[in-house]
């Protein structure tokens, strides 16, 4: 087996899972997970705490600033660096985490979208500003019909990436789609030398674990992270500015929302993130094995037969 690739809904037990195949395995964790790149959120982020990262090697988790605008584009070449360093020194790589496109982009490949200069994002995000996100999505079909066809009206975000590419580029981002870079992995994924399990808790177990994890978060000093962020007034759009629980809590801290009104969206907000995560992987990520995380523990470190 070249790598292990350990992907599920959030809270269901990635980290510990992909923690303890390290130790038994002489492993390396490497991050997978879009929000845990970023160093100003680790307790919000539920990212490996320290003594996790000291009792086995850990990648690409906290190396990012908040200010960055991460993508995809720049932690797959990070990921192939580190891939290639895992395995120059003998050990299993490990990918670890809940973000789809990034194990997309791992195992299949990702569309070679060239950058946008700053001065372009800049006009295109005022040009965005005060807008609600189906005016935005109505004025990419105007632009770019077939890019607006295979997004929601309701993905900001994305929306606002496709127009970037479009005021940039004057093509449509689809044309970028469709010309896949192979991934680091592709080869070995398609010779079966590339493990991709999918950890599957029940929902209302992974709900409960939400609810609980962010209170949890909120003893263990998330609201001082998220305090300290927002001292720092960066660009709202930013991802690490809506991560699942920033938003909230900013209100809350800034007196637009009780504390208990931030709870409550952010617990909502993460529980409907972990049933995207699940439809996206289940729609777009076939040939994944699909298993409870009790069983896929016990199937991995079966060291008498050898399964990893």
């Amino acid at each position: 087996m070249r790598a292990l690739l350990i992907a599920g809904p959030t809270a269901s037990g990635k980290s510990a899972l992909a923690l303890d195949v390290a130790r038994r395995r002489d492993g390396v964790v490497i991050n997978a997970d879009s929000m845990q790149v970023y160093r100003d959120l680790r307790v919000l982020t539920a990212r490996p705490t320290a003594e996790e990262e000291a009792a086995a090697p850990h990648r690409l988790y906290g190396y990012v600033d908040g200010a960055v605008n991460h993508s995809v584009a720049r932690w797959l070449a990070d990921a192939a660096a580190t891939l290639a360093e895992v395995e120059a020194a003998g050990k299993l790589p490990i990918f670890c985490g809940g973000t789809g496109l990034y194990f997309k982009a791992l195992t299949e490949g990702l569309s070679d979208i060239p950058p946008v200069a700053e001065d372009v994002r800049a006009a295109v995000r005022a040009e965005c500003e005060g807008r609600e996100t189906p005016d935005l999505h109505a004025r990419l079909a105007a632009r770019d019909p077939a890019g607006a066809a295979r997004l929601r009206p309701s993905d900001r975000l994305r929306v606002m990436r496709a127009l970037e590419v479009h005021a940039a580029t004057g093509r449509s981002i689809v044309e970028f789609w469709d010309a896949r870079v192979p991934g680091p992995l592709a080869s070995a994924d398609a010779e079966g030398a590339v493990r991709k399990i999918f950890l599957a808790p029940e929902r209302a177990l992974v709900r409960a674990r939400i609810d609980a994890r962010f209170l949890a978060m909120l003893e263990d000093g998330a609201l001082d992270e998220v305090r300290t962020l927002a001292a720092r007034r960066l660009d709202p759009m930013l991802p690490v500015m809506r991560a699942h629980g920033v938003p909230g809590l900013i209100a809350a801290l800034e007196g637009r929302a009780t504390m208990a009104e931030a709870i409550a969206k952010g617990q909502a907000d993460t529980r409907a993130y972990a049933k995207r995560q699940e439809t996206w992987f289940r729609n777009s990520m076939p040939g994944w094995e699909w298993v409870a995380p009790g069983i896929a523990h016990n199937d991995i470190l079966d060291i008498d037969n050898g399964v990893v």
